[in-house]
């Protein structure tokens, strides 16, 4: 017995997909697809980060989840078009690269949380970067505080995309 959604150009409204429609419609418009895995980029990235210290020494932690989220995403511009839930939307630029100079402030969140945190990429132009933990939770920092987007890469896409208020971490 075949599922009517294996067939090859077929993709009916009510199949599950991995996003929800706006996200995955936000996604697609940005160059993704299903399958988009780009190695290369991301073990550049990994290069540049692992390379990187800043004046006072603080280096970046590069670890599989990191990478994973860079392969699949990077390069990404999402330009979200619908108006946010909770808080207004804002185009998302997955590009580690826009933290390379925030190994401290990472560093001091990752020991905060009891974990290792890389950079992901921004939101806007550089009003907040965005950073994955080794256990792929995603996080955005800015001038108000460190928010958690989701317990993934998927969650927190949907949490930016559409605009739905991120938890704030508090710490201590």
């Amino acid at each position: 017995m075949h599922d009517r959604t294996d067939a090859p150009g077929h993709h009916s409204r009510t199949s599950t997909t991995r996003f929800p429609v706006a996200v995955d419609a936000a996604l697609r418009d940005a160059g993704w697809q299903p399958g988009r895995w780009d190695i290369r980029q991301a073990e550049e990235w990994a290069d540049a980060l692992r390379s990187h210290a800043s004046p006072a020494g603080h280096q970046h932690a590069v670890f599989p989840a990191a990478v994973e989220a860079w392969a699949e995403f990077g390069g990404l511009r999402l330009s979200p078009t619908a108006p946010g839930r909770q808080i207004a939307t804002t185009t998302v630029h997955i590009d580690p690269l826009g933290g390379l100079h925030l190994a401290r402030t990472l560093g001091d969140l990752g020991r905060a949380l009891g974990t290792e945190v890389a950079p992901l990429g921004e939101e806007g132009d550089g009003q907040a970067v965005l950073a994955i933990d080794n256990e792929g939770r995603v996080y955005s920092i800015d001038h108000t505080g460190d928010w958690y987007l989701g317990s993934d890469i998927d969650r927190a896409l949907e949490t930016l995309v559409t605009g739905t208020q991120p938890t704030r971490l508090t710490t201590g």
